[in-house]
């Protein structure tokens, strides 16, 4: 195993943002970056053992200051949407930016993914690590608690990305961590992934009002369009006509997962039939975001100078259910002073069979 570092560019404010390539035995390589925490590449082989970035992203770090779509995103403190956009901790009231109609998204303009990280490499025989990490102080985002967090990313020799959330507060808060990469498994400029298949570890999801804020419903996906609890193709269901697909535009909509939580397991599974490659997600959070990029413009040069357009990328968001704030019926995000926040997600790839 081996870690390469370059220069990923200067930021608007002067600052020198790096690359970090983690490389493993098999030849699957990773990048990431310490501007964000971000996830710039992900090279693995498909079935004709061609070599291919199955991510969409930029080529440098000015894309990813401005990234409305959150390619490769690291996002928090909370991820996803809290309806009123303000929350009470303790009986106190918490106002938070409105960046989605009236409601937060992704904590505000500025995520996790905007800032720049501390960064610790360890390379090991079997697996290469990079541990991003900063405080987040006290009312930043406008939420209480001096936030330390670690985001670390582990490449193995199974060709496994590990990433490892962990947090620690000094005061009552919510924390919600999850990564935002767009999968491609054709290769980052294929185009659309409407051919891909999914499968969810989940007999059921959260349907949303009209500004995609959980209503507090679980509903059993049987015999929606929202079932993936075997293998088929995103787009066989998209453009049917049910009220939440129609809000959406698409899916994007949060999976309730069908595990214990006490250990990492897996969840989903993403397939091309057209390149050979599988990707299983394993994890151990309660949600899943599925989103299958329904919002993205096709007006921004991405990696390579390539225009992603609508449903270029599908993400698979590991999560407490979004608005749990507010709903005391589904899992919490709070996080209690001194407590440790600790989930892991793993991204692992391969061959279909």
């Amino acid at each position: 195993m081996s870690i390469k570092k370059h220069s990923f560019g200067r930021t608007s404010e002067g600052e020198e943002a790096t690359l970090y390539t983690l490389i493993n035995k098999k030849g699957m390589s990773v990048s990431l970056t310490n501007y964000g925490a971000n996830i710039v590449n992900i090279i693995v082989p498909d079935k004709d053992g061609k070599y291919d970035d199955v991510v969409l992203g930029y080529e440098n770090v000015s894309g990813y200051e401005s990234n409305s779509p959150g390619y490769g995103s690291f996002i928090g403190r909370n991820a996803n949407r809290i309806g009123g956009a303000s929350v009470v901790i303790n009986e106190k009231t918490y106002t938070l930016e409105k960046n989605d109609g009236e409601n937060n998204l992704h904590s505000g303009s500025k995520s996790y993914n905007k800032f720049m990280y501390e960064t610790e490499t360890f390379e090991e025989e079997d697996a290469d690590s990079v541990e991003f990490s900063r405080l987040s102080p006290h009312m930043e985002q406008g939420l209480p608690g001096n936030l330390d967090i670690s985001v670390t990313y582990t490449l193995t020799d199974d060709n496994e990305l590990v990433i490892e959330y962990m947090a620690v507060s000094d005061r009552d808060t919510i924390c919600n961590l999850t990564n935002h990469s767009y999968f491609n498994l054709n290769g980052h400029a294929s185009g659309s992934i409407l051919s891909h298949k999914v499968q969810l570890k989940a007999d059921s999801f959260t349907p949303t009002d009209a500004q995609l804020i959980p209503t507090g419903e679980i509903r059993s996906v049987e015999g929606t369009p929202m079932d993936f609890r075997k293998l088929k193709t995103i787009g066989e269901d998209i453009e049917a006509d049910y009220e939440p697909l129609k809000q959406a535009g698409g899916y994007d909509h949060n999976y309730v997962l069908s595990i214990s939580g006490t250990e990492v397991e897996k969840v989903a599974e993403l397939v091309s039939d057209e390149s050979g490659r599988l990707m299983e997600v394993f994890t151990n959070l309660p949600g899943l975001q599925l989103y299958t990029g329904n919002f993205i413009e096709g007006k921004e040069e991405g990696k390579k100078n390539f225009v992603y357009g609508k449903r270029a990328g599908v993400c698979f968001e590991t999560q407490f259910f979004p608005d749990s704030c507010h709903k005391p019926e589904f899992p919490s995000c709070f996080l209690k002073a001194g407590n440790e926040y600790d989930y892991v997600t793993v991204y692992k790839f391969g061959l279909k069979k």
